[in-house]
């Protein structure tokens, strides 16, 4: 009998068993997941034994007054962001030019604003009054100071150009981020410097811009609760108001930030779905959205175990 009728006649050989893998047990996780519930158990109970008249939240949290202050608060914070992202395009361009005055310029502008505190600022510009007695734009207009600088003006001069200091440097570095030679291969075709920013460079830039200056504008509608302190009527100063007058201010507090959170979420999400849309170069394939992990979660549950999916 040969070799290979002795291996034909041969009973098959038994597949090995599966490897069963048994998961690591973190207790570790457990402990701190179970002191994490019990901190938050415990501050939902000392809150909820305060003193706080939390039917008051409700009972005002669409009032006509807050309702205003939520819309100067997002005008204030529009009209800011333009001013700022405007001037800080500007600032960045100054910055990386190679004319030493323009340069030194922004370079100061820069260290200015982003040293001194956006209050002081704020108390700053309302203040000028005392150096320069009116503003003569002859002959276009010509007032004292104090008529001139209106809260409105403050707030808007004092949030806006502080906020420009900040977007000047993130203008500069997604501008650096881009590679030299799209610059020179630009030039190499005949267009202008000006015509390369636009064309070239700027478009490439937006996508390391985008995340910072979205943060920036979460940041700026916050910040908005400081012009309060010029008398400027936004969100924060409206439930201060109502405050006092009902008689329940920390109860106003909680409103007003119940009203920021909305609105912080809001923009949040915006800002998703805009980095996102700049990513579409940098990657093969962008990361699910939230709503198509739901579905995909939602699909999978229905799935029976170990099947795969067409």
């Amino acid at each position: 009998m040969t070799d290979n009728e002795k291996t034909a006649g041969a009973a098959p050989a038994a597949r090995p068993e599966a490897i069963k893998a048994i998961p690591v047990r973190h207790y570790g996780r457990y402990v701190t997941a179970v002191v994490a519930i019990a901190i938050l158990v415990a501050i939902i109970y000392a809150f909820g034994q305060g003193k706080i008249n939390w039917h008051a939240v409700p009972e005002y949290f669409f009032d006509h007054r807050i309702m205003t202050g939520v819309g100067k608060t997002l005008l204030l914070t529009v009209l800011s962001m333009l001013i700022g992202i405007v001037g800080g395009i500007v600032l960045a361009i100054m910055r990386l030019s190679r004319n030493p005055v323009t340069s030194s310029i922004a370079w100061f502008y820069i260290w200015f604003f982003r040293g001194t505190p956006v209050l002081v600022q704020l108390f700053l510009w309302f203040n000028l009054g005392l150096v320069f007695e009116y503003i003569n734009l002859m002959p276009f207009y010509k007032d004292y100071w104090s008529n001139f600088m209106t809260p409105l003006l403050t707030a808007l001069l004092g949030l806006g150009l502080n906020e420009a200091a900040y977007m000047a440097e993130i203008c500069r570095a997604g501008l650096l981020a881009v590679d030299e030679g799209q610059t020179e291969a630009a030039h190499a075709l005949g267009m202008s410097h000006a015509r390369t920013l636009r064309r070239v460079i700027i478009p490439q830039a937006m996508r390391v811009i985008v995340p910072p200056t979205g943060n920036e504008v979460i940041n700026m509608l916050k910040t908005t609760s400081l012009v309060a302190a010029v008398q400027y009527p936004e969100l924060f100063r409206y439930a201060q108001d109502i405050g006092q007058n009902s008689g329940a201010p920390v109860e106003m507090y909680f409103l007003a930030a119940a009203w920021y959170l909305i609105m912080t979420s809001i923009l949040s999400v915006g800002q998703y779905y805009i980095e996102r849309y700049y990513a579409r170069g940098s990657s093969r394939s962008l990361p699910p959205t939230p709503w198509q992990k739901v579905k995909a979660n939602m699909f999978s549950l229905g799935r029976p175990k170990g099947a795969v999916s067409a």
